[in-house]
């Protein structure tokens, strides 16, 4: 994909809208939503800073949203950014057989360790998604560095 083109998946588009919000509230601009056969069962957004939680990160956002679900092996999560190891451990953990990320040139994430345990990864190199962390850590590099740990 091109810098100037943009995925036009619509649950990918329920992930980046959810990261846009996250931005507007003051947040960490990282979106997420989990599918079902292309449907959208939920969406969420990190909350880190709104909620003063440690782990809500927008991948787990979007679980929490979903709620309990019977299986998730015929779910993909959508993410804006590539999941980090908490996230990792999650979709793992949960059997989560298909995630579909954003970007992954501003945090490379856990893909090895998604892939040893099976998971398919598809990596969509979104200009925006790009452009909107890059732009985020370059003006909230302290928040960022909470954001990941280090």
């Amino acid at each position: 994909m091109s810098e100037t083109e943009r995925t036009t998946d619509p649950v990918f588009e329920a992930a980046y809208e959810a990261a846009q919000k996250s931005l507007r509230e003051g947040g960490i601009p990282i979106g997420a939503a989990l599918a079902r056969g292309g449907v959208v069962i939920a969406s969420g957004h990190n909350k880190r800073v709104q909620h003063g939680d440690p782990i809500a990160h927008g991948e787990m956002s979007a679980l929490r949203a979903a709620g309990r679900q019977k299986s998730y092996r015929d779910t993909t999560l959508y993410t804006t950014l590539a999941p980090c190891a908490m996230c990792a451990g999650t979709i793992i953990q949960f059997k989560i057989p298909r995630v579909v990320v954003g970007e992954a040139e501003t945090f490379p994430g856990e893909f090895e360790l998604l892939r040893s345990r099976g998971v398919e990864v598809v990596v969509l190199n979104d200009a925006r998604c790009v452009e909107m962390m890059r732009t985020f850590q370059d003006e909230h590099p302290e928040l960022w560095a909470e954001d990941i740990a280090e």
